[in-house]
């Protein structure tokens, strides 16, 4: 709405120049357009480039997510190479870990992000206790595979994480909000049939690709978002196995 609002008031208040102020002759009115038009298409440009931007940041956040569920599913089969004892503790504490990456993508509020992040990072040292000693008590290659894995997993919370903070910067919001507030000044003051439709358009479009980039932008809010599928689907794996 405030981008709306501010790329409104530019496009009136060129219309507000134009009538008032310094009226283009034939001449000018043709390097005018040309300016105009020039500007029109930048804004087209940075536009269409932020979009890419916003799209790419989401794919990586998806196949971030499909990734650690892979990881985390790989390491629940290899606990199979534990000691018994070791395996059950890692599959129970894998169960747990799974939950809380399941309820990082799903939550909204910062407060219970926070909460679930300390939860993971707990979770996550027992887990890596939970091989390291069994792997320093039992050097073995097939161990050693397991703790591997754990690694892995722990690594790929990693990369997630680092995704979610991969946000287009502010500055670019900020280049790419003036240049639009400057086009509907230029569109404003060259209209020499300033109606209030006409004045409208170009803003609407503009704010709905904005509304449209931030969304895909924000990993948290909006209405495109990731879901968990994979890691809901490695959690009813694990589900289905302890049944066995």
């Amino acid at each position: 709405m405030i981008s709306l609002a501010a790329q409104w008031l530019a496009a009136y208040a060129g219309d507000f120049l134009r009538t008032r102020g310094y009226a283009l002759d034939a001449d000018d009115l043709e390097d005018f357009n040309l300016v105009r038009n020039a500007a029109l298409t930048l804004l087209a440009l940075i536009i269409g480039f932020t979009f890419s931007m916003a799209v790419t940041r989401y794919d990586q956040r998806k196949n971030y997510e499909e990734a650690e569920a892979n990881a985390v599913g790989t390491e629940y089969v290899r606990a199979d190479l534990l000691p018994p004892d070791d395996a059950a503790n890692v599959r129970k504490l894998l169960s747990r870990y799974v939950d809380q990456r399941i309820l990082f993508y799903v939550t909204r509020d910062q407060a219970r992000v926070r909460q679930i992040d300390a939860d993971t990072a707990k979770l996550q040292a027992d887990l890596w206790s939970a091989v390291s000693r069994t792997a320093a008590a039992l050097p073995v290659p097939v161990v050693v595979l397991a703790v591997s894995g754990m690694n892995d997993v722990l690594n790929s919370q990693g990369y997630t994480q680092a995704a979610w903070w991969n946000r287009i910067p502010v500055t670019a919001w900020g280049l790419m909000g003036l240049m639009a507030i400057s086009c509907n000044l230029l569109v404003g003051y060259g209209d020499h049939r300033a109606r209030a439709l006409i004045l409208s358009i170009l803003p609407g479009i503009v704010s709905i690709s904005f509304f449209l980039i931030a969304d895909i932008d924000s990993p948290r809010g909006g209405v495109i978002n990731v879901l968990p599928q994979n890691l809901i689907a490695t959690s009813q794996f694990m589900k289905s196995q302890r049944l066995l």
